[in-house]
């Protein structure tokens, strides 16, 4: 994989430093996204589909942390990042870093993909490839649907300069009239409306013919400017600063947060930070719009093939390439419910043991099932939940309206400042509240995070609190899609614990302390430390010490500084990090013991777990949270103990199979690069995604760490 260090009079000082730096980690993540599309097994399709969540994953970048960087540069800011570098310095590192990245997409679509469409059954096309016919379609089509859509806006001395919304097409054109003898020339612009659909598509007798709108509108561009010399057309796309959150910029005090926060509502829109435009644009329109928005030559990419990326799943999602989408394995039973008696109801299969569902692998119809019996049964007296990120049409939110017909008590916290999903949960917030919900909106500045559920039931002379913990949603779409882990468990120090949760966030009351939970912002941190310092200890006493983590994402200098004091006194350390990771993996006399892989394939990687050896007596937990500063500090989050013997077992074997995982791992070095684990001859090919599919108990009995 690329290294990270690329203008040479920055490099001393970035190795020197003990963690990597948070953005530059993140590039290698993506890095690591696009490198799938070079997998010779998978179809043209896939490839397609990885190279454009690689372009949304950089739309979120440039929005947020790029953006972040920018109010440091333009509020004149101080910054130091954890590579050494300052802001401005870091600026140019990592938009080197950036367009080296473009030029890794070019290469793909140009050599990889394009010249792979039509043996797939489509083209994306120019009007030049079309027949008469196809051009009559195409020209009736933009009369039709999309020349009443578009609005022509001049910039000159008598119109200011028009407002360019984030992330649209939008043409500049360099316009003279001819009886203009000065030759004096306007610019005009035409933003292209996100509700057309980015390409026309042409049914041939064997495959599809996808025009890009931009291409059509290009060759009609004489029908918005007549009576004048079109003398250049250029397309262009401008990414903004998204909205200021104070979780992306962790070093930032709380007065500066406020004071942007002011500043940012008098901008009517945010500073622009990047500009993707096509090859050979006009040096006129690119002069001015680096002194509008006040950007350089690094901020501007200059793009060959299709601008953004993301189009593609247009073609991808097309309903004649359905019958090419993978297949994957259908979900199998959880193994702790492999002996269930089918005539047990979902509550007495939980009063008799804890349930451990690992999606995809698993289904969530056992945990719906659970939330479904719960809103119609008679004993059942509440349903509390929190609420992050939703499906569409969600059943739990259909459990909730049904327990609330039913006469039961339901309080949910959906949190609105999930980035992406607020206006749906502010949605769904409010129909539930008009049914006669308690609903929450988050706490204070803290966004939470936390996935839990609680079900209260009488039964006989007594209550039993039904438990369920996770590191995913409550989102049935992306149980299918991510790796998550949750437990189900009528064990009464979970339902003590999720209980006094509720209490203190629904409530103004303050938890008596937890038996089996690790909560953020309060101890979190804290005793996740304290644990990596008693392996610490176990090990200079020469007893059995070891640790694994798996997180999405590492970054906490504090929880770092703690697994260097591990590793230097001879704990081993194995830690698997989907995306972002800070720390220096085998730096001598720094952290020689420890390691780092990152799993990235078929599935998004997104349960937490971490992992102590405790002299043979495992700790082991599981849950929300991932090792960084907003999770410990600015989150509300949750971990829980995993005690069941069988569910710890299989949290075992989940770090075991990745550790052992040779097809989609990629290996950390101690420069921040990553490079593709390769089997060594004779070794078995051993793909976790595959694997788990498989699991039975038996093979439980071989999970060993260490």
């Amino acid at each position: 994989m690329p290294a990270t260090n690329h203008l040479k009079r920055f490099e001393s000082l970035i190795q020197n430093s003990p963690y990597i730096s948070r953005d530059l980690s993140w590039m290698q993540f993506n890095y690591r996204v696009l490198d799938q599309a070079y997998k010779d097994s998978r179809t043209v399709f896939e490839k397609m589909k990885f190279l454009a969540i690689t372009a949304s994953n950089l739309d979120e970048f440039f929005m947020v942390r790029v953006g972040s960087l920018y109010n440091y540069i333009d509020f004149n800011k101080s910054r130091t990042d954890y590579s050494g570098l300052r802001e401005d310095q870091f600026r140019d590192t990592l938009y080197a870093e950036i367009h080296d990245f473009y030029d890794k997409q070019k290469e793909l679509y140009n050599t990889k993909l394009a010249p792979y469409f039509e043996e797939n059954g489509f083209k994306i096309a120019k009007g030049s490839d079309l027949n008469a016919a196809e051009l009559d379609a195409v020209s009736a089509y933009f009369k039709k649907a999309i020349f009443p859509m578009l609005t022509p806006m001049v910039y000159d001395s008598y119109h200011a300069f028009p407002l360019l919304q984030n992330k649209l097409n939008i043409f500049a054109i360099v316009t003279r009239e001819e009886e203009d003898k000065t030759n004096r020339k306007k610019l005009s612009f035409v933003q292209i409306p996100k509700n057309i659909p980015r390409f026309y598509t042409i049914e041939r007798e064997d495959h599809l013919v996808f025009v890009p709108i931009e291409e059509i509108i290009r060759e009609n561009m004489s029908q918005l400017f007549r009576n004048v010399t079109i003398d250049s057309v250029d397309l262009f796309r401008i990414t903004r600063n998204g909205d200021f959150t104070l979780e992306e910029s962790e070093d930032m005090e709380t007065d500066f947060i406020e004071e942007i926060k002011l500043k940012l509502k008098t901008r009517r829109t945010g500073r622009v930070v990047r500009v993707e435009v096509e090859e050979g644009a006009t040096e006129m329109v690119m002069n001015l719009l680096a002194e509008k928005w006040d950007i350089d030559e690094t901020n501007f990419f200059h793009i060959g093939t299709l601008i953004d990326y993301t189009a593609l799943w247009q073609i991808i999602k097309h309903r004649n390439f359905k019958y090419l989408s993978p297949k994957f394995p259908n979900p199998v039973q959880p193994l702790t419910l492999k002996d269930r008696n089918e005539e047990d109801s979902v509550f007495d299969v939980l009063k008799k043991r804890d349930v451990f569902l690992h999606y995809p692998y698993n289904s969530p119809e056992f945990l719906m099932d659970l939330v479904e019996k719960a809103a119609d049964d008679p004993k059942v007296l509440a349903i509390k939940m929190t609420i992050y990120r939703l499906a569409d049409d969600s059943r739990f939110i259909q459990a909730l309206h049904k327990a609330l017909e039913n006469g039961k008590h339901v309080s949910a916290l959906f949190e609105l400042k999930a980035r992406f999903d607020e206006e749906n949960n502010i949605r769904q917030a409010q129909k539930l509240q008009k049914a006669g919900g308690f609903v929450i909106h988050g706490i204070s500045s803290l966004k939470t995070h936390t996935k839990l559920m609680l079900i209260v039931r009488k039964e006989g002379n007594k209550v039993t609190r039904y438990v369920h913990m996770a590191s995913g949603n409550y989102n049935e779409d992306t149980s299918r899609l991510y790796t998550d882990i949750g437990l189900i468990t009528t064990n009464s120090k979970y339902g003590e614990d999720v209980s006094e949760f509720f209490n203190a966030i629904t409530g103004h009351s303050k938890p008596k302390g937890y038996n089996v939970l690790l909560t953020a912002p309060e101890n979190m941190r804290k005793k996740l430390i304290d644990l990596i310092n008693q392996e610490a200890k176990n090990a200079k006493a020469g007893q059995a010490s070891g640790i694994v983590v798996k997180v999405n994402s590492l970054q906490d200098d504090k929880f770092i500084d703690a697994l260097y004091r591990a590793s230097q006194a001879g704990v081993k350390i194995n830690l698997i990090v989907r995306g972002i990771c800070c720390i220096r993996p085998g730096r001598e006399g720094l952290s020689e013991n420890i390691t780092v892989r990152s799993l990235v394939g078929d599935y998004l990687e997104h349960s937490r777990v971490f992992y102590f050896h405790n002299n043979g007596n495992p700790v082991v937990y599981g849950g929300s949270a991932d090792a960084m500063v907003r999770s410990f500090e600015r989150r509300i989050e949750s971990m829980f103990s995993i005690q069941d013997e069988a569910c710890k077992l299989e949290t075992i074997n989940l770090l075991h199979y990745n550790l052992k995982d040779n097809v989609n791992a990629y290996q950390m070095n101690e420069d921040g690069s990553y490079d593709k684990v390769k089997r060594v001859e004779g070794e078995p090919r051993f793909n976790s995604m595959e694997e788990f599919f498989k699991l039975t108990k038996k093979n439980l009995k071989k999970a060993q760490l260490f």
